[in-house]
């Protein structure tokens, strides 16, 4: 074979390429042919990619651990790396160094709660508007402290402007809230095609909105409400009337044309109705619209200011007839005692009515077992009562005086009202403990008031002091004054601003001043803020319309147009994330 080889002429070689090569000849041209070098298969190439590939590889994972776990606790300074950090520091800016290092560790450690909600606990502080949320702090706790609720993780702001009007009433506000459609000013519980008074148009049952209060009660949840004003007033009605009027609470301010079209005042629809029926806590004042004829006293006055019943009628006692009947565990509680005394296991059921009208402002209040309660002990009660069931609640509840005094132009009495309010909600996230990761606690308000903070007083300054002296007649200034003003439009015989410093600015009566006179402090326009903690709390981030608050909650709780179906509830109680 190798010899036949060795004797094969270039003829034979180039005759054979007219003819078709089998495998073996192809192959053994091949091999006769020069290799070309395969660069893919070089050690440079190869080392090439490996290195390209790792680095690919390192940069995916960064970007992953970036984008998701987020920016690396460890680069926060330890203890000793911190004092280390600022011990060269003068103290004036050490100070701001360490508050700035807690703060970004609180936020590097965040972390969303994305539990459906169990439970929801919405208070709102009535006329609450930013500048008094930062007086009420630096009355409390100085310019460097917080109120329980701004220590929450998260937090956004609402536009408060009704259906007609820039600046709202609290019940358009109220409706807003709690049912998620923004409607015409002093309406409740109504759209906007229900114009104020219009009754016949109120009666058409296509133009109500439902409350969360009554989409929670159709999922089986329990249900209730606290607040320190009348249970018929404007916040709590808004939970379970439907009406063209906020005034009608009972029916001496109802006119005759109304009831006769067959319009029902405010505090016949919560006894009456099936949403008011269902109420497992309701706990405020209002009694003189609820039982005709009450009589006051100096520790419980009749609220001039309001409707006062005559028709004969005993509401409370209907509503303990019905639960009797019904044969449902229930309480009426009139004073602090009976409201302590309540067995929260053994009652399904509380009516506490506190005061013919709006109870008394925290500070005046009869703190023994015979006087009113403070709105921290009605809010501990009523959550013994809700969480005792198991069955998932909703609670509302209202500081409700803080709106009262501000109309009222004295401004003491809001801000220690906040401070009551404030008493309430910390009580409240004490209370719940480990059901706080269930549990979605909201603290946010209707809307604000005219208070205005004026510069330029020192830092310690009481905040209910002096800032300085106006420019033209050289009379000194509060820090706070209102833009419209009830009884504070003060001026002397010459019609020259009075000088406050005639009176004492830090008594409880006294009336700040204001530039616009008017007949009672009238609300404010801006946006206010709401705060979360607990599950799905990361839904408020932003500016909301204050109609986004009900459905956050509905979405939350799985009520509504969001309910689950059965087999997902059943499944939500083992897997609640």
């Amino acid at each position: 074979m190798d010899t036949d080889r060795k004797h094969i002429t270039s003829e034979s070689v180039n005759s054979s390429l007219d003819l078709p090569m089998d495998a073996y000849s192809q192959n053994s041209n091949d091999d006769l042919k020069p290799r070309k070098h395969r660069v893919y298969k070089s050690k440079v190439f190869i080392i090439a990619i490996s290195f390209s590939s790792i680095l690919l590889l390192v940069m995916t994972a960064a970007f992953i651990v970036h984008y998701t776990v987020g920016f690396p606790s460890s680069l926060l300074p330890e203890e000793g790396e911190k004092e280390a950090l600022i011990m060269d520091m003068p103290e004036e800016q050490r100070e701001w160094v360490e508050s700035g290092l807690r703060e970004l560790k609180t936020a590097v450690h965040r972390v969303d709660n994305k539990r459906r909600a169990k439970n929801v606990i919405l208070f709102v502080g009535d006329g609450m508007g930013p500048n008094t949320v930062t007086a009420a702090r630096i009355m409390g706790f100085k310019e460097e402290g917080l109120m329980s609720w701004e220590k929450f993780p998260d937090m956004g702001l609402l536009k408060t402007y009704c259906a007609n009007k820039q600046v709202p009433d609290s019940f358009s506000t109220a409706t807003a809230l709690f049912s998620g459609i923004k409607i015409n000013y002093e309406t409740g519980g109504v759209d906007s095609s229900v114009s104020l008074g219009n009754c016949s148009a109120s009666l058409n049952h296509e133009h109500h909105v439902q409350s969360i209060l009554k989409l929670a009660q159709d999922d089986g949840k329990l249900t209730g409400f606290v607040t320190t004003t009348r249970v018929t007033h404007a916040t709590p009605a808004a939970l379970y009337a439907h009406t063209p009027d906020r005034r009608w609470e009972c029916e001496k301010t109802m006119p005759a044309t109304a009831i006769g079209e067959g319009c029902r005042d405010i505090a016949r629809q919560l006894i009456e109705d099936p949403t008011g029926q269902k109420i497992n806590v309701i706990m405020g004042g209002g009694r003189q619209m609820l039982v005709s004829n009450v009589t006051g006293s100096l520790a419980d006055p009749i609220d001039t200011w309001s409707c006062k019943s005559a028709d004969g009628r005993n509401l409370i006692k209907e509503w303990a007839s019905v639960k009797k009947a019904n044969n449902e565990a229930f309480v009426v509680a009139q004073n602090t005692g009976e409201l302590e005394a309540i067995d929260a296991e053994n009652t399904d059921y509380v009516l506490g009515i506190f005061a013919n009208g709006h109870l008394m402002y925290d500070f005046e209040r009869d703190t023994s077992a015979k006087g009113m309660p403070s709105l921290k002990q009605m809010t501990l009660k009523a959550l013994e009562v809700l969480r005792s069931k198991n069955q998932g609640f909703l609670l509302v509840v209202e500081g409700g005086m803080i709106d009262q005094a501000h109309h009222r132009g004295t401004a003491r009495k809001a801000l220690n009202e906040v401070l009551a309010f404030n008493e309430a909600i910390n009580a409240t996230i004490n209370a719940l403990g480990r059901d706080l990761k269930d549990t979605l606690v909201i603290v946010t308000a209707d809307h604000s008031h005219t208070l205005s903070i004026n510069g330029h007083a020192a830092r310690g300054t009481d905040i209910l002091g002096v800032a300085g002296n106006s420019k033209t007649e050289g009379t000194p200034y509060t820090i706070l004054t209102y833009g419209t003003t009830y009884q504070g439009f003060q001026a002397d015989e010459n019609g020259m601003r009075v000088d406050p410093t005639l009176h004492d600015t830090t008594d409880w009566e006294y009336t700040q001043q204001g530039a616009i006179n008017t007949d009672e402090n009238y609300h404010g326009g801006s946006d206010v803020t709401i705060h979360a903690t607990g599950a799905m709390s990361y839904l408020f981030h932003g500016v909301h319309e204050q109609s986004y608050v009900a459905h956050a909650i509905s979405y939350a709780l799985r009520i509504g147009r969001f309910r689950d179906s059965s087999i997902a509830e059943s499944l939500a109680e083992f897997l609640p994330a």
